[in-house]
């Protein structure tokens, strides 16, 4: 027999809120607590409510009350938990669990949740004939530090692609990273502060959510539709929450697989601009597009939009390459922050993708991708719809597929069964910040073609 949860009282409800934000660092070691008429009011509850809670927290040794000044954080700031930051009644909707699931386990573990293609599918001919060019090289460029913006060469070729996007930027606005996160994080740490708002969609690349949390910023989510972010909900948003950062992807939306539209594009544009709103987008998948999609950077200008990318998906995980285009006087400043995060750049790297990039292949190789994803859908889609697995929409292109399960089943539940199977899913709730995807998993297209996978499937829907 299951024990029975007894209810919290209002003042275990109080004490539970200040420990939760000071776990969150939102009350740090030594800050004032909000006067316990604010804290009442906050929390719809009596003032005597809130000063036994207090003093409870005092006893603790959590809080410590001065006189005739109030309460105060106690004790010497803690590494910080993410985990202590989300929800944890499911661990499977938690992002940190689902990037620790598909990168640990084996070769033998099916891993239609994770978001890269399979080693077979990926560029090792032009990989190994960049590294063997490269150790050819002159010995500076195997060992040196790079420039703190990156090397100009590759910055060169990466100003040539975006134009072919219609983004109007020259190699003087374009600094390389080693990764799009990384581009996300350095973005935050420069424009950011604890407590600023944050928008993305809803739902979107699961890695958004915990990168923020780390930021210890507030995180809302506007509703995404076959069409790009819900404008009307977009608007009352800002208007609701006066949000500093709109971060999205540009291209194939993770994980639904859905086209910005122009009209769409167009408007919420319009509401960033009366809003002070800068936007983050995220152009990763930029080259598995059959045509290019609008971009935001493209309308813009690289005014209010921050357009970064990487090439981990098309290229190699391994080699950490990526970059941002923004404005001048943003550039100087993240570059700034760059060298006093990180120092230098990867050089080695950095002129490894510029190698490939350059070379008669890449184009020929994504082609072929672009193709065998088709083909994979193709043979995906009847296989899931046997199953009662639906897609929200079919992509024109990318990796992902985004999927309703049939009614009554849960994909958190389904996760956890076909782990045990040493199959790893992506439930949709990883991706959601309302938490109302729980009916939906996203598919990688290009890990989906194992029979194993659809008999496991079968069976967790039974389960």
């Amino acid at each position: 027999m299951n024990a029975i949860t007894k209810p919290l009282s209002r003042i275990e409800i109080v004490m539970q809120a200040v420990r939760s934000r000071i776990a969150a660092r939102q009350y740090v070691p030594g800050s004032r607590l909000p006067s316990v008429r604010a804290q009442a009011k906050a929390m719809n509850c009596s003032v005597s409510t809130v000063v036994e809670a207090y003093e409870r927290l005092v006893a603790e040794g959590v809080v410590k009350a001065r006189a005739g000044s109030g309460f105060y954080v106690a004790g010497v700031i803690a590494p910080l938990d993410l985990s202590e930051l989300g929800p944890r009644l499911e661990r499977e909707i938690d992002p940190l669990w689902l990037s620790s699931q598909s990168l640990e386990t084996d070769s033998s573990t099916l891993k239609p949740g994770c978001g890269w293609l399979p080693p077979s599918w990926m560029y090792e001919e032009g990989m190994r004939r960049a590294l063997r060019y490269m150790a050819r090289s002159e010995t500076s460029d195997l060992v040196d530090y790079g420039t703190p913006q990156g090397l100009p060469a590759l910055r060169q070729v990466l100003a040539r692609r975006m134009a072919g996007l219609s983004i109007e930027a020259t190699p003087e606005q374009i600094m390389l990273v080693d990764s799009s996160t990384q581009a996300i994080d350095l973005i935050c740490r420069f424009l950011l502060k604890a407590g600023d708002t944050v928008v993305v969609d809803d739902p979107c690349y699961f890695n958004f959510h915990a990168l923020l949390r780390a930021h210890r910023v507030n995180v809302v989510g506007v509703p995404y539709t076959s069409q790009g972010p819900d404008v009307t909900v977009f608007a009352q948003i800002i208007e609701q929450h006066k949000p500093r950062l709109y971060i999205t992807n540009s291209g194939i939306h993770n994980p639904t697989g859905s086209v910005l539209s122009s009209v769409t594009a167009h408007r919420v544009l319009q509401l960033a601009e009366h809003a002070n709103l800068t936007i983050v987008e995220d152009d990763l998948f930029a080259d598995f597009e059959w045509q290019p999609a609008p971009r935001l950077a493209a309308f813009d200008g690289l005014d209010r939009v921050i357009h970064i990318g990487s090439f981990s998906k098309t290229l190699s995980a391994a080699l950490r390459c990526g970059y941002i285009a923004a404005k001048p006087e943003w550039i100087s400043g993240l570059t700034d922050l760059r060298i006093a995060t990180s120092f230098g750049g990867g050089r080695l790297a950095a002129e490894v993708t510029l190698h490939v990039l350059t070379g008669s292949g890449y184009r020929r190789h994504m082609e072929t991708v672009r193709t065998r994803l088709a083909q994979a859908l193709e043979r995906l889609l009847p296989r899931l719809r046997k199953l009662g697995i639906e897609p929200w929409l079919v992509p024109q292109a990318g990796i992902f597929l985004w999927c309703r399960l049939p009614e009554g089943a849960d994909a958190t539940r389904m996760a956890r069964y076909c782990l045990q199977h040493d199959v790893v899913l992506a439930p949709g709730n990883a991706f959601s910040q309302s938490h109302q995807a729980e009916d939906f998993l996203r598919f990688n297209i290009a890990q989906a073609d194992d029979a194993r996978l659809f008999e496991v499937l079968a069976k967790s829907l039974r389960h």
